[in-house]
């Protein structure tokens, strides 16, 4: 007997998609018939419900991640008092570690499968369809039988990848401007206690030219992100080098990829090699987590801290590639001081991305099972943050999270780095000093209770340093009107910056811009277009300070930078290169 199967989950957000529910679909759509559903968790249970319910299905299969568990349970409750009939599976990492208990707490569940799905996703379908109720044979699967809830033994890992069936064989125009997940490789070589990968010990690869297949039918669909949940991108350099090799030759426009990598791991020819991709084709999510080595020690966690500054910086020298570095806060023997020395560690790196994370203790993973060990305090309802520590105070965490705000908004995209760089140089000892001293002054304010325009964050970080009475208050607005325009095309630049010779400069623009030495000097690539075209691209400030000078000796000012200089910004359109700054004095 034919019966319909919906495969659904609710995502982050519109733009995401999901690759678990396609997998199971490949996988199983040879024997049956599989829709699917995509929803997110920003829509209505009701809206929801009433979606899945009006497509008729015999069986719903929900896709479970720590985001969505709360609405898959109450979607699934609510279908069940709809209509008893239909067979409810749900399956996950939410779900892979408590099946029997999840079942036992929730009669509406049916079914619950755990670890890798494809295969016991299909028998069951199969068995299911057939009528046949004898699942004990079925690996990897909690049922139930009568009044007892039936966990058995679970199921081997897939030995062979490409026995599954590609799900993004045929791609139309379904991801056309979102963000796809893909993975070359399951796995990975480490043992982090924080990750689920630990749960799975050794690393399986996809077939190259199925990647490459793969990769070539989304490129095509126009996709924004290809976002790679390899856990090691680079465990196989020959591997990955010969996927970015791929990526490179097709070279596509207004598209990035995505890729977890190890730094200590990237080498010599790898650096070389990344060398000469095109800004912004690649994005390199970098794992330190804690410089502490008894942290290190205690998740069980490999680095070699050295050489990951040394590859990092090195990529960053590059100016082609976005770099995020990942800190996590509440890990064992981290306290609040310690934590500072990892923050600055990876500030000093310069990473265009700091992400301070909070140690959640996921099911099944090694810290959850020592959280008595740690002393770890949470809530054990999803996300399962950890609110405080035995190193670690509930009040140092929300200082953290404070601290965590502002780098998103002030170092996060790059629009305040040389105004923070200054700042860290001349008034503070170390950068988290400076984010410490800013989260007093926005809180005292109240600014953490509203929501922020980027113009207002320059007016709030230059009223700061009014504040705090720094007698450089001259050179500071210098620095930050600097910052403003050239991130954000300064035209309409803000009343508060103090300017000189605007109407000048303003009146002279036209003819500045047609002098043939100053366009070979700095603009080349313009000289041969009208004026008229060209003065739309470019924007010329005066400054009574020699920043230019001050951003290259890293931010220690001399007296003979305290002079006027006039400044051409030539804006580009780069993920990390916005704009090119000129010294053209001479022209004027």
């Amino acid at each position: 007997m034919t019966m319909k199967t919906i495969l659904t989950t609710l995502n982050a957000s519109y733009i995401h998609s999901s690759l678990s529910i396609r997998y199971l679909k490949s996988y199983s759509e040879d024997m049956h018939d599989i829709e699917l559903a995509e929803f997110t968790i920003n829509q209505s249970i009701d809206y929801i419900v009433g979606e899945l319910y009006k497509r008729n299905p015999d069986i719903i299969g929900f896709s479970a991640y720590i985001w969505n568990i709360e609405e898959v349970l109450r979607i699934s409750e609510t279908i069940k008092t709809i209509n008893p009939d239909i067979i409810i599976i749900l399956g996950g990492p939410e779900v892979s570690f408590d099946g029997a208990q999840i079942l036992k707490k929730h009669d509406f569940i049916d079914f619950i499968i755990f670890g890798e799905g494809e295969i016991t996703f299909k028998e069951l379908l199969k068995s299911v369809s057939d009528g046949i109720k004898d699942f004990e044979k079925i690996k990897g699967l909690v049922y139930r039988d009568g009044n007892h809830v039936i966990q058995n033994a679970p199921r081997p890992l897939i030995d062979d990848l490409n026995s599954i069936p590609s799900p993004y064989k045929e791609v139309g125009t379904n991801f056309k401007n979102k963000i796809v997940y893909y993975e070359s490789s399951r796995g990975c070589p480490f043992n982090c206690q924080f990750c689920l990968s630990s749960t799975i010990k050794g690393v399986r690869y996809f077939n190259i030219d199925r990647v490459k297949k793969d990769l070539e039918n989304l490129i095509e669909a126009n996709v924004r992100q290809i976002k790679f949940v390899d856990r090691t991108f680079n465990a196989n350099k020959r591997y990955a080098m010969e996927i970015m090799q791929f990526i490179m030759d097709k070279d596509p426009e207004d598209i990035n990829f995505h890729f977890e990598v190890t730094g200590h791991l990237v080498d010599g020819e790898m650096l070389q090699f990344i060398k000469s991709a095109k800004e912004g084709l690649f994005q390199f999510e970098i794992g330190v987590q804690s410089t502490n080595p008894k942290t290190i020690e205690a998740i069980d966690r490999v680095t070699d801290f050295q050489r990951l500054k040394s590859v990092s910086k090195e990529i960053k020298s590059f100016r082609n590639i976005h770099q995020h570095l990942d800190l996590i806060a509440g890990l064992p023997y981290e306290d609040y001081s310690s934590f500072k020395k990892s923050f600055n560690y990876v500030y000093e790196i310069g990473p265009e991305k700091i992400q301070l994370g909070f140690l959640k203790l996921l099911k099944g993973s090694g810290l959850r099972k020592n959280r008595r060990k740690y002393g770890f305090k949470f809530l054990d309802i999803p996300p399962y943050e950890v609110l405080e520590t035995d190193y670690i105070t509930f009040r140092e965490m929300l200082k953290l999270k404070g601290i965590e705000d502002l780098v998103e908004k002030y170092y996060n995209g790059g629009y305040f780095k040389n105004t923070l760089g200054y700042l860290i140089t001349n008034k503070y000892e170390t950068s988290f000093d400076l984010f410490e001293d800013l989260l007093d002054y926005w809180e005292m304010k109240g600014y953490h209770s509203v929501s922020h325009s980027r113009k207002k964050l320059y007016r709030i970080l230059l009223d700061f340093c009014c504040y705090r009475g720094f007698s450089d208050l001259d050179i500071i607005n210098e620095i930050l009107k600097y910052d403003y325009i050239y991130n954000n095309r300064g035209f309409n630049i803000p009343a508060y910056f103090k300017r000189s010779n605007i109407s000048f400069l303003r009146e002279r623009k036209h003819n500045i811009l047609k002098n043939e030495k100053l366009l070979n000097a700095c603009l080349v690539r313009h000289k041969d277009i009208p004026t008229k075209k060209i003065i739309n691209k470019v924007h010329i400030e005066g400054f009574k300070l020699n920043i230019l000078n001050l951003i290259e000796s890293d931010y220690k000012i001399t007296g003979d930078m305290i002079e006027t200089i006039y400044i051409l910004f030539e804006f580009k359109e780069g993920v990390i290169n916005r704009c090119r700054a000129y010294d053209i004095t001479e022209f004027i």
